[in-house]
């Protein structure tokens, strides 16, 4: 919490700039408004003033001719300004809903000449209507509009807005309003406290009853509403000027409210604020823990324009406070620069590490390994695996990954392949992980003979177990390039590697393009101590049947095991396939 002394100083205080925050000109012009709301002009939608163009409603008074077509002035001429009531708008536009366009110039076009005071409700159903692709202009001009008149969206308009957003795949759209509503959510929290706390001391004289009132509401106070309010870019002044201030009282940031800011900070790329934000509290009494140093380092780095002199600042503040980095943190860091391409700096970081007592190992070099693949870098990349073997940092498995999946990423496989090779020759054996990375990469650039002498060579020569998925792939690959020999060997693998055999493509080959003895040849690869199930026969013969190939279903049953032929699923199956023919 926020400390609040037996005196009127700390409520004036922030009362004083509670005011500040709401004497805007406009308290929705801070407000996160999509930008299309700023965008567009009255002509998008027409201007309201002028006359009403027709529109087809039925006239609800004509109860006998329901569907007769009328225009909004002979649907309300006949009313004077009065009896134009909420139901009768919503009634119209209700009736209009197909066509939000011609929906929002009636609503615009009664409001401006025919007085009509729009309610919320009104409001929600117009916004409903223009919760579109191809209304969202329109959309955010009118909330935007509402919110200007005093008005603020339900909750149950929100959610029905936000989940017609996602399902339209406007991600980005529900976003901003959930970020609109709840900023008018705390707009709102802090007028009515404001209010709230003028009324308590304007009705009576400063004293203890006043005291009491004033610190039984400490909602304003607890959750930081005012700072949280100048939070922002062009309100970053205030900010400060009221941190200063709260501090000459005696005030302190409680936590739950530093850890909001933070994040506000941090997600509106305002790192120089969240340094200076991180170093009062370091120095205060409610202290960060100690993984938000790390946490703040890491996006600082990871900005669009790392600034280093910040990380100096934050990793001299913590240690000012009796800690030192731990080499996770400075890997973190390290990784975050690489990543963005900020080589030269995530190399002064690296000193900075060895200068802490860290030493650089598999798990450094590799990040650095991944930021110069990233970036192109090949040559750079492989010579740093040299270095690392220079300065007694043998490469582990990992790194080889890294530095062969970087080739692959960028389409540079013959590299891949000498790197793997390269790898090979140091003696470090080839695991799933690698493999998968290469045959993905032989396999994108249709080089899928390659990739399976590959996983052949890897299996026999070095004992390996590819991934199921890598076999999946690689089956599905040979299968594409009609070579039903190569994916049948992989698949009597899978089975020597206690692996679900992938026989469904198999089956489907071979059933449109196999022979009998094709179908044979994989019953034998999934022959193990006993013959392969019923089902798995089962399975053949229908596949045959649904390529029309009823010859070779009765060759494949004449070849198949007593137990397989008299059996009651097999009878049935050929004994209702031969019903069908003769009809």
């Amino acid at each position: 919490m926020l400390a609040i002394t037996k005196s009127k100083r700390p409520c004036l205080l922030l009362l004083k700039h509670s005011l500040l925050l709401l004497s805007k000109p406009s308290s929705s012009k801070s407000l996160p408004l999509h930008p299309q709301a700023t965008h567009l002009t009255k002509t998008a939608y027409g201007d309201p003033l002028s006359k009403s163009p027709l529109f087809v409603v039925p006239h609800r008074n004509l109860c006998s001719h329901p569907q007769i077509e009328v225009s909004i002035d002979d649907f309300l001429k006949e009313k004077p300004d009065s009896d134009v009531t909420h139901e009768t708008v919503l009634y119209v536009l209700k009736k209009l809903d197909k066509n939000p366009s011609k929906a929002l110039r009636f609503f615009q076009w009664v409001s401006a000449e025919r007085g009509f005071k729009p309610s919320p409700a009104t409001y929600g159903v117009m916004l409903r209507m223009l919760g579109r692709k191809d209304t969202m202009k329109e959309f955010w001009v009118l909330l935007k509009q509402m919110r200007e008149q005093g008005m603020n969206l339900d909750r149950e308009t929100l959610t029905s807005l936000v989940i017609a957003f996602k399902k339209e795949r406007m991600a980005s759209d529900a976003e901003c309003l959930k970020r609109f509503f709840e900023n008018v959510e705390e707009i709102n929290a802090l007028e009515n406290c404001a209010r709230e706390m003028v009324e308590v001391m304007s009705s009576s004289e400063w004293g203890e009853e006043v005291e009491k009132k004033l610190e039984e509401m400490k909602l304003c106070l607890s959750d930081g509403l005012v700072l949280k309010g100048l939070a922002r870019e062009e309100s970053i002044e205030q900010f400060w000027h009221v941190i200063d201030e709260m501090k000459g009282e005696g005030f302190e940031v409680d936590i739950d409210t530093y850890i909001k800011l933070m994040r506000r900070f941090e997600k509106l790329k305002l790192m120089e604020e969240a340094v200076g934000l991180y170093e009062i509290m370091m120095r205060g009494p409610c202290k960060p823990s100690i993984g938000d140093c790390g946490r703040l380092l890491r996006s600082i780095a990871s900005s669009k324009d790392p600034n280093l002199d910040l990380v100096s600042r934050v990793v001299r503040i913590y240690e000012e406070g009796g800690y030192s980095l731990s080499k996770s943190v400075y890997d973190g860091i390290h990784r975050s620069l690489v990543s963005v391409g900020r080589f030269d700096e995530a190399e002064t970081m690296l000193g900075r590490m060895r200068d802490a007592g860290y030493e650089a190992d598999n798990i450094t070099y590799s990040q650095l390994v991944f930021g110069l693949c990233k970036a192109g870098r090949f040559d750079e990349a492989c010579k740093v695996l040299d270095e690392m073997e220079r300065c007694g940092c043998v490469p582990d498995i990992k790194t080889w990954t890294i530095l062969i999946q970087g080739h692959c990423v960028a389409g540079e496989v013959d590299g891949a392949v000498a790197c793997f090779g390269k790898m090979l020759d140091k003696g470090c054996d080839a695991d799933a992980d690698v493999i998968e990375v290469l045959v993905n990469g032989l396999c994108g650039k249709s080089r899928v003979s390659s990739a399976y002498t590959l996983v052949i060579e890897m299996i026999e020569r070095t004992h390996a177990r590819p991934w199921q998925a890598t076999y999946k792939h690689l089956i599905e690959k040979l299968l594409g390039e009609c070579k039903l020999e190569e994916a049948m060997k992989l698949v009597k693998f899978m089975k020597i590697h206690n692996l679900p055999p992938f026989t469904e493509p198999v089956v489907q080959y071979i059933s449109k393009f196999g022979t009998v003895e094709d179908a044979l040849d994989l019953l034998k690869v999934l022959t193990g101590k006993s013959f392969p199930s019923v089902s798995t026969y089962l399975h053949l013969f229908k596949a045959f049947f649904n390529e029309g190939r009823h010859s070779e279903a009765q060759d494949l049953l004449y070849k198949s095991p007593h137990h397989v032929r008299k059996h009651s699923d097999i009878l049935h199956l050929f004994g209702s396939r031969k019903v069908k023919k003769s009809i």
